[in-house]
């Protein structure tokens, strides 16, 4: 018997709960003062392995993403997020794998070098996430964002595990991947609990993995 897929979600978050600065836009997919958020992953060996480039750290953080790469048979991710990051990624982009892409817009399949597609999904998340997971080949799939894509499968308790790598940092406004996680639940529907599976300390980042449990 076949073991089911594995949803995740995977995000460097800082201090006070934010995944990006303000004014995220094309040109700025960050957004605002977000910079010390992702400054630690780029001289990760694995992370520039997977950029096409050679050299970096090879620590434990680096292990860590390594581990992410590596478990990852398919993506999910917003608009917005292809939309910023279309140009940065080029002709080989670092996912490898399967990508859809939630959105209003249609658009043709797209075929990048090195196993990486971006199929369009115009009919929902519970369609996305359907599709990823039989294109995943019983590895997981992770809602790659941004904020309001993982909360979306958040409140929809899709999610079985998420990792954060909390940054010692503070930006003090921007987009925070909690808010409003509650909106629309109502009465009747409450958050699943959750339960840690693994914290790993490193000078960079303290990385905080946690499984959804069944209710």
């Amino acid at each position: 018997m076949t073991a089911p897929v594995t949803v995740t979600a995977d995000m460097a978050i800082s201090l006070d709960g934010y995944i990006a600065g303000t004014n995220v836009t094309t040109d700025n997919p960050g957004g605002d003062g977000a910079e010390p958020l992702f400054e630690w992953i780029h001289n990760l060996a694995s992370w520039r392995e997977r950029q096409g480039m050679t050299g970096g750290e090879d620590n434990e953080d680096s292990e860590l993403m390594r581990e992410w790469f590596d478990a990852t048979g398919a993506v999910v991710m917003g608009r917005m997020m292809y939309d910023t990051g279309e140009e940065f990624w080029g002709d080989n982009p670092p996912f490898r794998t399967p990508v859809f892409v939630l959105t209003h817009r249609p658009r043709p399949t797209l075929v990048k070098e090195g196993g990486t597609t971006f199929t369009f999904v115009t009919d929902g998340i519970h369609s996305a996430l359907d599709r990823a997971k039989a294109a995943a080949d019983d590895r997981n799939v992770d809602i790659a964002g941004g904020a309001s894509t993982v909360q979306q499968y958040l409140r929809e308790g899709l999610i079985d595990e998420l990792q954060l790598h909390v940054v010692p940092a503070l930006l003090g406004d921007g987009l925070r991947l909690f808010e409003e996680l509650d909106k629309d639940l109502g009465t009747t529907r409450r958050p699943r609990p959750i339960e840690p599976i693994r914290v790993v300390h490193t000078p960079l980042a303290v990385h905080l993995k946690y499984r959804f449990l069944k209710r």
